[in-house]
């Protein structure tokens, strides 16, 4: 009777939502067999996937076309205004049903407004994309078969119904009254595909009478100098006289960190256990040290026998927001495990919109690449979802801290109470999800919100009443800066940001204290040059278009168009309303008319990479001023033109080759002013090393005219270790002929650095003369050597026509005689492919 009991304790806790452990289930049965789809109303029943979307079910039924090709986005708007029925029919045993146990149905994820029925009879509706929902069903299960059924009405009806409901417009649209993935009603970046289905997994849990049961968790810890003392807490069925003991494990070495022991009382025992590890192993973020976890094992003997064991891979550290006043305003900077921390990395944004299709190994690679980029933080933006488990695994893994936004971005949201009691069960849940992750740095409760209210002309575009302007602003506080807060500040020791960035880009005060959104590049189309002037104390957003591979643009294109920023197809695949206008005016600032398409692409690549340069070195450069640097974006939803370093299949830009070598953790840089320039060396990681470097100047035809070597000892963020008087360069050889590299003299990697004085339009580039040479080396791939035999080469690419191409480097600087082997990762199949691997450098577009 004991642990029957305690078994209806664990579903209440479950029903309430909690994340808690489920050890007692003897039996879990997926249900993502056997489901069919139709529009409500019609006859006809179509297979469907689970988990899934409506639009990939319709895709793979052959009811629509590609979503992503060409134009056919516009084609099927039709979708979002319909309503959708899912049915499963499954099998449940005469043994299951006749159990005196629990049955539990669990849906990890339902998009967004569904009404579930089972066997007829209906459980729930409910509201909310971001929630998980179960629902105690032993009484409503008929042995044999059974159906479910899931009822989907249209989100754009269901907004739009809702916008009716009040007496003013709130900006944004429909979409802010759903709690649903704000992206899918389309951005800047990406298409319009507002989906619904059952997007997580659903499970049937079983739970015996006779089951025994056995749940824990770490519950809080310290770090004490070098100790990590902390109390794990256990859950298990007893019987009053049971004497039990509970003991804290490695699990690899079976050091034993604590225990506890005494005589049950009750049906039910939960109790906290003690715990110390001395001179612990702390969690440390990429380029820092070690993402350490622990692989732990909790075990739990009754009267002396082994009754159950849990095991728990745990990550301790500590990490603090600091912002402590100062002369110039207030810090805004990370410290982790009392070190502060210079942040480098990027927005991340939902990798698809159609999120089942996102596969557990595609999370990984992502953050594997985010690594590989010497990045240390990602930023999980509000406007798309709270990730997956396995990418938040992956950054536990990798060392990638996460600052994590709650799904809200730049608009204003209702504030009655339905729809604020539904947001804060949503941010229980994914509070209590997410905080047990070591990776996690921050929670923020929205993006650009504050900074629209107050900049973006809200009020006198919507002609708000000074009454409703109030009322509004005064939702936007309760929900931001109390419900939210109070949330983060009674289930996690993170630190909480209201809104990013805290202050508009417009203002002044914007770089003198909190996070910062610089947008006067692009937005406010001033040079690039402007980074320098308007470094903040933390740059959270700023960024630039560039255009994908050529590859991805052909898979989009119809063969029978050419390819031109004409073309239907490519106009389609921009989604911001100047995007292409304004690449083409700062092209006209820094380079010139590329000869072709293919070149415009790659000058394209090269404009962004270039604009990204100039921000993240002004970043570095004026570090610790500014502590941390976020570009946007680190990823795409679909084959577009974007501020990604990436496209949707993880083909990389220049971008993305130009940040692995400027996040580096021992980076050089450049900058020149009033005919001097600057040499600045960057310790971003955990090493103090005595660095030589080396400085060259040569002339573009590769004349070296001097050298100089460097001694740097690595004991600051960002330094400055050399001047040198430009002025008899340029007098005698002038500014357009000179070419200024950093390298290492010493064995390890470290990029090389190259610097121009003018815009690239302005030098004097000759043709060089480039050779390639392709082979397959055992055991480390396909190998390119690329050679450089007269002249500077500037911005060599090595690329193939119609296939994409990642290479561990690429887009890069060469000198005469200078030659570079590097490995092809993904992309080419050596020696099968029927593409030419090429080689490019600047002085080719013209």
């Amino acid at each position: 009777m004991a642990r029957k009991l305690f078994v209806c304790v664990i579903v209440m806790v479950l029903l309430a939502g909690s994340a808690c452990s489920l050890a007692a289930q003897e039996k879990v049965q997926l249900l993502h067999s056997n489901w069919k789809f139709r529009k409500k109303g019609d006859s006809l029943w179509m297979p469907a996937t689970v988990p899934g979307t409506v639009h990939t079910d319709l895709l793979a039924n052959g009811k629509i076309a590609q979503p992503y090709f060409g134009t056919n986005e516009t084609n099927l708007q039709w979708i979002e205004n319909e309503d959708w029925e899912y049915i499963c029919d499954f099998f449940v045993s005469i043994a299951d049903v006749k159990s005196e146990g629990e049955a539990v149905l669990e849906f990890g994820g339902l998009d967004t407004y569904a009404e579930i029925w089972l066997n007829g009879e209906k459980l729930d509706s409910t509201n909310n994309m971001f929630r998980s929902w179960a629902y105690g069903v032993k009484e409503k299960l008929h042995s044999g078969n059974n159906q479910l059924a899931i009822i989907f009405s249209s989100a754009v009806k269901r907004g739009k119904a809702e916008a009716k409901k009040l007496r003013y417009t709130l900006p944004g649209d429909e979409k802010i009254f759903t709690r649903k993935a704000q992206y899918q009603y389309g951005w800047d970046w990406g298409p319009r595909f507002v989906t619904c289905g059952i997007w997580k997994p659903v499970k049937l849990l079983f739970f015996r009478p006779d089951t025994f049961i056995f749940a824990g968790g770490l519950s809080t810890y310290t770090i004490e100098e070098s100790d990590v003392r902390g109390q794990f807490i256990a859950h298990f069925d007893s019987n009053p006289g049971d004497t039990f003991k509970v003991i804290l494990h490695n699990a690899e070495t079976d050091d034993i960190y604590g225990s506890i022991a005494a005589a049950a009382v009750y049906n039910q025992t939960t109790l906290d256990l003690d715990f110390t590890i001395k001179n612990a192993r702390l969690w440390w973020c990429n380029g820092q040290g070690e993402p350490y976890q622990y692989p732990l094992r909790l075990d739990l003997y009754i009267n002396g026998k082994l009754a159950g064991s849990e095991k728990h891979r745990v990550g301790f550290r500590t990490i603090e927001l600091v912002q402590e006043k100062d002369t110039a305003g207030a810090s805004f900077y990370f410290k982790l495990n009392g070190k502060p921390v210079f942040v480098k990395g990027a927005n991340y944004i939902p990798p698809s919109n159609f999120l089942p299709s996102v596969k557990k190994y595609d999370y990984e690679l992502l953050v594997a690449d985010a690594a590989k980029a010497n990045m240390n933080m990602l930023r999980v933006w509000g406007g798309g979802v709270y990730a997956d488990d396995a990418f938040y695994n992956a950054c536990d893994s990798l060392g990638i801290m996460v600052w994590q936004d709650f799904m809200f971005a730049c608009a204003m949201y209702p504030g009655d109470d339905v729809f604020i009691e539904n947001v804060m069960a949503e941010a229980r849940q994914q509070v209590k999800r997410l905080d047990k992750h070591p990776c996690m740095a921050l929670w923020c409760g929205n993006n650009e919100i504050d900074e629209g209210w107050k900049n973006w002309g809200w009020q006198k575009q919507y002609k708000y009443s000074a009454a409703d302007s109030a009322s509004i602003y005064d939702d936007y506080k309760t929900l931001f800066e109390v419900r939210l807060a109070s949330i983060v500040k009674s289930q996690s020791k993170l630190p909480y940001w209201p809104s990013s960035p805290s202050i508009g880009w417009g203002r002044p005060e914007s770089l003198k204290q909190g996070d910062a959104h610089y947008w006067g590049v692009w937005w406010g189309m001033q040079p690039f040059e402007i980074y320098r002037e308007k470094t903040g104390r933390f740059m959270s957003e700023y960024g630039f278009q560039g255009m994908p591979p050529l590859s991805t643009i052909r898979s989009f294109v119809p063969p029978n168009e050419t390819l031109s920023l004409e073309s239907p197809a490519v106009k389609h695949h921009q989604k911001h309303p100047t995007g292409y206008q304004t690449i083409q005016t700062y092209m006209d600032m820094y380079y010139r008319k590329p000869k072709d398409f293919e070149s415009y692409v790659y000058v394209s690549q090269l404009l962004q990479a270039r604009g990204m340069r100039t921000a993240i070195d002004a970043h570095l450069q004026q570090a610790p001023y500014c502590m941390g640097t976020l570009y946007w974006q680190f990823n795409d939803c679909w084959p577009v033109t974007s501020w990604s370093g990436m496209d949707v299949n993880r083909n990389k830009k220049a971008l993305q080759y130009t940040v692995e070598r400027l996040y580096h953790p021992k980076a050089v840089s450049m900058h020149h002013a009033n005919d001097t320039l600057d040499v600045y060396a960057h310790c971003t990681g955990k090493d103090s090393v005595v660095r030589r470097l080396e400085l060259c100047v040569y002339t573009l035809k590769g004349k070296l005219l001097y050298t100089k070597e460097i001694i740097v000892e690595d004991n600051l963020i960002s330094q400055r270790v050399f001047r040198l008087p430009l002025q008899p360069f340029i007098k005698k050889y002038g500014a357009d002929k000179l070419h200024f590299t950093i390298k290492s003299k010493q064995p390890q990697r470290i990029p090389v650095c190259s610097y121009q004085l003018v815009p690239p339009k302005d030098l004097r580039l000759a043709k060089p003369k480039l050779t390639l040479k392709v082979f397959e080396d055992k055991g480390r791939g396909t190998v390119v050597l690329v050679s450089c035999k007269k002249g500077v080469a500037k911005d060599v690419c090595i690329y193939v026509n119609s296939i994409p191409l990642n290479l561990d480097d690429n887009f890069f600087d060469m000198l005469p005689g200078e030659t570079r082997i590097l490995h092809i990762t993904s992309g080419f199949n050596y020696p099968n492919s029927k593409d030419a691997v090429k080689v490019r450098s600047l002085a080719d577009t013209y």
